[in-house]
């Protein structure tokens, strides 16, 4: 079974962390936590979840674990501003490993520098910061490109999840 890394900070989008965490899990997929600070309890913005980030991108380097979770919400705008968060994605992306990004996701992904030819989704106030990332943005409920799930916003949660799985067996 996949370790899946889920990069995560304070006001991430509770369902699209709690859904596809859930669904991994009852896959038999491990889970680790990653922030800013391990130890840190980081919480959803709209249900107040509390989750604990179980390392940082230093103490658990790439080669650590076999996919990456970028639920969305303010939380991939509060980690595209630290370096480690970013060469982190950055390293998922350049080594081709599964990268799952819904919403705001792909925020980070754009600061990582990563998205340059990519076909991707997400939400609808960052198409245009997706476009000039150099990437093609589709208007549909989960695109995958190569090692890339994307998917729009929490109502797309079991298209992405499916494609998640997918990418995963």
């Amino acid at each position: 079974m996949a370790k899946i890394a889920v990069i995560i900070a304070d006001l991430f989008e509770d369902s699209e962390y709690t859904e596809p965490v859930a669904a991994f899990r009852k896959a038999g997929h491990e889970i680790v936590n990653v922030g800013l600070r391990a130890g840190q309890v980081v919480r959803g913005k709209k249900e107040g979840t509390e989750i604990a980030v179980g390392a940082t991108p230093r103490q658990h380097p790439v080669g650590f674990y076999d996919a990456l979770l970028i639920p969305g919400g303010y939380s991939p705008d509060k980690l595209r501003v630290d370096d480690d968060a970013v060469d982190f994605v950055r390293e998922f992306m350049d080594k081709d490993k599964p990268v799952f990004t819904i919403c705001h996701g792909p925020q980070i992904i754009i600061t990582a520098k990563a998205l340059e030819g990519r076909t991707l989704t997400g939400w609808k106030s960052i198409v245009q910061d997706i476009i000039y990332a150099g990437g093609t943005f589709v208007d549909r409920e989960v695109v995958v490109d190569g090692n890339l799930v994307s998917s729009r916003s929490p109502r797309d949660l079991p298209a992405f999840i499916e494609a998640c799985l997918a990418k995963l067996s």
